[in-house]
């Protein structure tokens, strides 16, 4: 537990390692969920909503007006919408939309190709729950970028994004396989054996806090990734 002193107030905040995530819950209300590569998920509690402003848009469960810029009005372009929440004013604003597969157009096959698996059976029973299109396009575009080294890093995280929305609706899919973002724990520990065990749509989450009924803002999202079974989080919660 660290705390923090910011203009008269104390923030404290805890983090662990939940499947693949780092988590940080914050007292004030907010969860953030790193994957520790380039996916960060904010979670608020109720009483942010409709209270935000800024890049992550303002809370109110509407998608069309998240393009509201620093003087309020609604924006259509992406970089409008960026350069007007600059923190300094003396910071030049970017005047070109970036298209990585069209700056790296060797990229692009491969990705559309590998990125097919979101709109693929593999996703089936998430189609209808959640549109895989614009997953499918972020995928693509992420692809694209990796253009040196950290190749299936990009496409795996991306992919990862749209399972985890998957997994909100309560679409569980089971998509990484030994050749595509593999997770080796999941081969080699029998799932009878008290040890890790890759769980691709998360768990209950038991933390030594939680079994000694240490209260927490709110609960942690189901996450995918190694999950340790209630044996060894009972053992290490006696000491």
């Amino acid at each position: 537990i660290v705390k923090l002193e910011n203009a008269g107030s104390h923030v404290v905040y805890w983090t662990r390692n939940v499947g693949l995530y780092l988590v940080i819950e914050v007292s004030n209300g907010v969860m953030i969920i790193w994957d520790k590569k380039t996916t960060v998920f904010i979670k608020l509690t109720p009483d942010y909503k409709g209270k935000i402003c800024g890049l992550c848009g303002n809370f109110d469960d509407k998608a069309n007006n998240d393009f509201t810029a620093r003087n309020q009005l609604l924006v259509s372009s992406a970089l409008e919408f960026g350069n007007s929440w600059k923190l300094s004013a003396s910071c030049p604003d970017v005047e070109v939309d970036y298209e990585p597969c069209e700056q790296n157009p060797h990229r692009r096959s491969w990705s559309e190709k590998q990125c097919g698996l979101i709109k693929s059976e593999v996703f089936s029973i998430c189609h209808s729950k959640v549109d895989p299109t614009p997953f499918y396009d972020a995928c693509v575009h992420d692809a694209c970028s990796c253009d040196s080294g950290g190749d299936c890093e990009c496409f795996c995280s991306a992919v990862a994004a749209y399972a985890q929305e998957c997994t909100k609706s309560e679409a569980c899919v089971k998509w990484r396989t030994p050749d595509i973002c593999p997770i080796f724990c999941d081969y080699y520990n029998p799932k009878d054996v008290c040890e890790w065990h890759y769980e691709p749509c998360g768990g209950e989450v038991l933390t030594c806090r939680i079994i000694n009924n240490v209260n927490t803002n709110f609960s942690v999202p189901y996450l995918e990734g190694k999950n340790v079974p209630i044996c060894l989080v009972l053992y290490f919660a006696r000491f």
